[in-house]
């Protein structure tokens, strides 16, 4: 009997440059178009909305094992790092097995 794992990731991202929320959401709209389109995950901006330079997103994937799930993790992670100007400042993470 497989179990199914969850990875659940909060991450937090400054964007000291940006000066509006409209300049937020381009960012944030962007990341999560990109990371949606390059990976099987779900995202959702999580906290924060209403702070125009923290970005804080939610990240939920589903895998069978902890080591796909940390590879998806550290690829996701990469993506991010390569993929924004924004900083990543904290990252949250729980694994989960149903």
């Amino acid at each position: 009997d497989i179990k199914m794992k969850v990875l659940v990731l909060r991450i937090t991202l400054r964007a000291s440059w940006v000066h509006s929320l409209k300049e937020k959401r381009m960012v944030l709209l962007s990341l999560t178009k990109r990371l949606s389109n390059n990976f099987n995950l779900s995202i959702a901006e999580v906290d924060d909305q209403d702070i125009h330079q923290s970005i804080v997103i939610g990240i939920a994937v589903i895998g069978v094992s902890m080591k796909i799930l940390e590879a998806m993790k550290e690829k996701i992670l990469d993506f991010i790092e390569e993929n924004t100007d924004a900083e990543i400042i904290n990252i949250q993470e729980e694994i989960e097995s149903f």
